[in-house]
Order: C-alpha cells, then sequence, then structure tokens
C-alpha cells in the first residue's frame, strides 16, 4: 500500500532536542529521503543513547526498519514509540501502516482511525485511513476518508488520485473523470492522474490531450516509472485518434521498458503448466460430500478476456454476490504446501479425499461473510485457472465458468494494459503467447476432466447472442433466469478491476482491436498460429 509519511525528520514534535541530536535526526532523515535505512538505522541508535524518552527517534527507527525490510523490529520500534507517545498522531499512523502492509489489517485500521481522531485537520492521517480502507474494499468509507483529505487539502495529488479510483470502483464514473480533470489542470504532468483517466477505458481523449502526453512522454531526464505511465496512456490517446501506428509504437516502447524492470521465465511457466497437467490426469479420490461448495461460481480467466463482464452478469442475478478477486484458493493450497514441505501441485497425488474435503471446508470457512445475504458468490482471481482441479477436488459442488476471449484479442489486449501488480508476462507478446498456451492445454485438461462443471462462456458468443448466452450461462451455474441479467450494467456494486467503467456500459459490439492494427500485429499472429493457438488461415 502507497501511504504519505509526514517528513522523515520532525523533532519538532519532542521536546526541543539538543543541537547533537537534532544534528543527528537531520542526517537520518536525508538518508531516508535516500534510501539509505541501514546509515538511517546507526544515526537514529547514535540519537537515542542521547535522548532515550524521544518518541520521533523511536518512530523513525521504525521507519528505517521497515525500509530495510525488517517487519518485526519496525513494529517493536513503533509500539514503543506508541508507548512514550500514545496521543501522537503521526506514531498512530505510522504504525497503522505497518501493522496494515504486513497482514494485520484489523489492527493497522484502528491505529489509522485513531490518527485521524487526534489530527482531524491533517489531511495525511486521513489520506493513510482512506488507502488502508480501499486495499480492505471498504469502498464507501474510504469514499469519506479520502474525501476529507481532499477538502482539507485540494492540491494533495495522491489523495485526489486515490479518492478518482475509488469512484471509479463505485460507479460514480462522472464524478471521478472531474476530480482527475482537476487535477491536470493544477499539475498538467501528473503521471498518475493522466493514467488513472485513460485506465477508465470510457473517458476519450482530445488532441489536445495526445499533443501534452506525447511532450510529457519524450521530455528527456523522466523517471522510468512516470514514463511508463505516459507510454500507455498515450497508446490509448493515439487509439482516440484512430492513429494505430502510432499508439502501437507507443506501447510497445511503454512494454519494452516495464519488461526490464520484471523477471519472468517461460521455461519456468512450462514446466509448471506440465507438472499441474500431470498431477491431475490421473482419477482424484471419490470425494467424501459431492455437494460440498456449491455455493461458489469460480470464474477462470486470462486478464483482459471478460471476465469482469462475466462477473457482473452473475452477481445482477438476485442469488448472487460478485466476490471479485479472492485471494483464498491459492492462499490455502500455498499453506498446504508448506504444512507437507512441498510445492504444489507434487503432494497432489499423495491427497486423500478426507485431505481435499478438509481443504474444501477451509475454503468455505474463509468465504463465510460472503454468503451473509446471498446463497451463491463468485470467486474471480486471475490466477485460478490453474487451480481448477484443486478446487474441484477440494469442492467438488462448485461451478467453473471459464471467460474465454479471441486468442489474438486476448494478448493483444493484455499487452495494451500496464497491471498494478504481478501479470509480468503481458509486457512480452513472446511471453504473452507462451502464457496462454499453458492456459488454454490445462483448460482443454479440465474440459475434458470435469464436462459437467467446467463452462467455457465465450465471449464472442455473448456479443453475438446476448440472451441466448446468459441463459446458457445460468443454466450451467444451477440459476434461473432473470433479466437484470440482461441489464447488468444497471446493476449497482463495488467492481476492483480496470474494466470497472466499461461494465457501467451496455454490451458494446465494437471491442475488437485486432482489425484496427491491421499488419501491426502479423507477428503476434504468427507467433499464435505458430503455437497452435489460432488456425492457419486466420
Amino acid at each position: 500500500m502507497t501511504t504519505n509519511q509526514p517528513p522523515p525528520s520532525t523533532p519538532a514534535r519532542d521536546t526541543r532536542p539538543p543541537p547533537p541530536v537534532a544534528q543527528l535526526l537531520r542526517e537520518a532523515g536525508r538518508a531516508l529521503s535516500l534510501d539509505q535505512a541501514a546509515l538511517a538505522e546507526q544515526l537514529l541508535e547514535q540519537a537515542l543513547a542521547l535522548a532515550p524518552g524521544s518518541v520521533e527517534i523511536r518512530r523513525l527507527m521504525g521507519v528505517a526498519a521497515l525500509m530495510g525490510g525488517d517487519h518485526p523490529r519496525a513494529i517493536s520500534h513503533l509500539y514503543s514509540a506508541l508507548a512514550a507517545g500514545p496521543d501522537d498522531a503521526i506514531v498512530n499512523m505510522t504504525l497503522g501502516n505497518a501493522l496494515f502492509e504486513t497482514g494485520e489489517a484489523d489492527a493497522g485500521l484502528a491505529c489509522l482511525q485513531r490518527a485521524c481522531e487526534l489530527a482531524p485537520g491533517t489531511a495525511a492521517t486521513w489520506y493513510n485511513f482512506g488507502r488502508a480502507l480501499q486495499v480492505s474494499s471498504r469502498m464507501e468509507q474510504a469514499r469519506e476518508a479520502l474525501q476529507r483529505a481532499v477538502t482539507i487539502d485540494p492540491g494533495y495529488t495522491r489523495a485526489r488520485n486515490a479518492l478518482a479510483t475509488v469512484l471509479t470502483n463505485l460507479g460514480d464514473i462522472a464524478s471521478a473523470v472531474a476530480i482527475l480533470r482537476e487535477t491536470l489542470r493544477m499539475q498538467p504532468d501528473n503521471a498518475d492522474a493522466w493514467f488513472a483517466l485513460g485506465n477508465m477505458k470510457t473517458e476519450s481523449f482530445g488532441n489536445g490531450d495526445a499533443a501534452q502526453l506525447r511532450s510529457l512522454f519524450r521530455r528527456p531526464g523522466v523517471p522510468d516509472d512516470p514514463r511508463i505511465l505516459l507510454g500507455f496512456t498515450l497508446a490509448k490517446a493515439m487509439e482516440d485518434q484512430a492513429d494505430y501506428a502510432a499508439a502501437f509504437d507507443a506501447v510497445r516502447e511503454a512494454n519494452a521498458l516495464k519488461r526490464r524492470h520484471l523477471y519472468w521465465d517461460r521455461n519456468e511457466e512450462h514446466a509448471r503448466v506440465d507438472a499441474i497437467a500431470n498431477a491431475f490426469s490421473a482419477p482424484l479420490p471419490a470425494p467424501v460430500d459431492a455437494t460440498l461448495g456449491q455455493e461458489v461460481i469460480f470464474v477462470v480467466c486470462l486478464p483482459r478476456s471478460g471476465s469482469t463482464l462475466t462477473e457482473q452478469i452473475l452477481a445482477s442475478h438476485p442469488e448472487v454476490v460478485g466476490g471479485d478477486e479472492v485471494q483464498v484458493l491459492p492462499a490455502i493450497l500455498d499453506e498446504e504446501s508448506g504444512r507437507r514441505g512441498m510445492p504444489f501441485p507434487q503432494w497432489v497425488s499423495a491427497a486423500t479425499a478426507a485431505d481435499w474435503h478438509r481443504l474444501g471446508e477451509e475454503y468455505l470457512a474463509r468465504t463465510s461473510q460472503r454468503r451473509l445475504q446471498h446463497p451463491r458468490f463468485t470467486d474471480k482471481n486471475v490466477s485460478n485457472w490453474a487451480f481448477v482441479g484443486a478446487a474441484l477436488a477440494m469442492l467438488p459442488g462448485a461451478r467453473v465458468v471459464n471467460s474465454r476471449r479471441d486468442p489474438l484479442e486476448t494478448c493483444f489486449a493484455g499487452y495494451r494494459q500496464l497491471f498494478a501488480t504481478g501479470v509480468h508476462f503481458s509486457y512480452d507478446l513472446d511471453d504473452m503467447v507462451a502464457y496462454f498456451a499453458g492456459y488454454d492445454r490445462l483448460s482443454r485438461l479440465w474440459r475434458r476432466k470435469f464436462p459437467l462443471q467446467y463452462f467455457d462462456h465465450e465471449y464472442e458468443s455473448l456479443q453475438r447472442d446476448p440472451e441466448g448466452q446468459i441463459r446458457r450461462l445460468l443454466d450451467f451455474c444451477g440459476l434461473p433466469f432473470d433479466t437484470a441479467c440482461l441489464a447488468f450494467h444497471q446493476t449497482p456494486r463495488t467492481v476492483l478491476t480496470v474494466s470497472a467503467a466499461q461494465v457501467r456500459q451496455p454490451l458494446r459490439q465494437d471491442t475488437a482491436r485486432a482489425p484496427l492494427y491491421g499488419d501491426k500485429l502479423e507477428p503476434l499472429r504468427a507467433r499464435l498460429r505458430s503455437a497452435g493457438l489460432l488456425p492457419a488461415e486466420a
């Protein structure tokens, strides 16, 4: 979670320290600002020896330990600071951020809320509280906290950008656009605001926007991170001007820059898919309870394959709540791997029916809050396409909807998207094809192995025959037809993916991009044909 801490050294909050301590604090603050955590800790230890009661020194020692990756020691320092200054808003905020980022979300939120109570007129406390609420998917509360931050400090661009994202998640697209446009009037070179505006997908850029983005993207000395944001946004702007050659050149350059900062290996991914395919080719043990998990609808997919739309259709049904990208299934498999001392899927052949049942019950226990108001829920984690065998061994009563899109469109859509985290394969077209090939291989395995529990929901079929395809989808899930699913764009719900604005619109027929790019995509077509993912004539 990106937070906005106060300046590294704020000695004025303690009794004015003696000059040697003040000097050490200034030097430590400078070291922290230069990401020199070890040096900062040395300086702070010297300062603490001279002023052992200083709240600020202990707080900064916690910050330095966090920067150095030593989370237990960081939190220990911060609790010491809190004991010395329980009513210090900045200490509460720093500790809250540290607890939240190390997985103690409830304790972290409590500290962040306390910071807001202690310093209600400070924008940073509301921003940090709002960001934690946002990451926790408590969007209405996040909106209130972030709005407080922006009201206190209208020029606080981090808070403005975060508020715009929350408003987009909640479906208030017009307000989100207005906030971002106002931010760009104040700071025309704010790459985060430009990217957030383009990432909505529904806001068109004009000629003036495109010219400004081009100038910013080409400006000498721009660091890689903002240049990458600007490159993906420029590609969107050039698409809006129907200059597809320039759009492709911009996104290719941005992808190449991003790829240099990431690690992903095609051979490792191929070996992973091989291992999963081999592990689940053998018959699974007969389940202890064949109905376990009938509450769950897994939506498996690749990124940018129409999966958010699939979930929105299902979540429009009165019996279903959209769970978004639930992290429970991979977490349980990781924990079981730790317990057995071997990685998934090496232990699959040794797992008994009782083991799978135990894991399935654990999944249902961890997701029970999602079924408080609706009997069914969706789980749309984008990594779950590889775990379908495990999911249905654990939860044999569940249904799996494979949200599938044309391979060329899927690969190019992934390549055109800058993702917040993960998805390291998407920044190179050869990597993208290799990843799609693994997904396709396992999809065919799951279709053969679980013909009654696995359904291919094809995006293009939905476009051609919306009602017919939606009826087939609901029938597969054991849900009676409901007309609300046809008007999915009118369903009020929080949507957390990059398609949050798009699913507020009626189904579009003009989403295919490949025909517009023509020969620019011929190398990608050739790669897909070579991998057997496109017919020779495509």
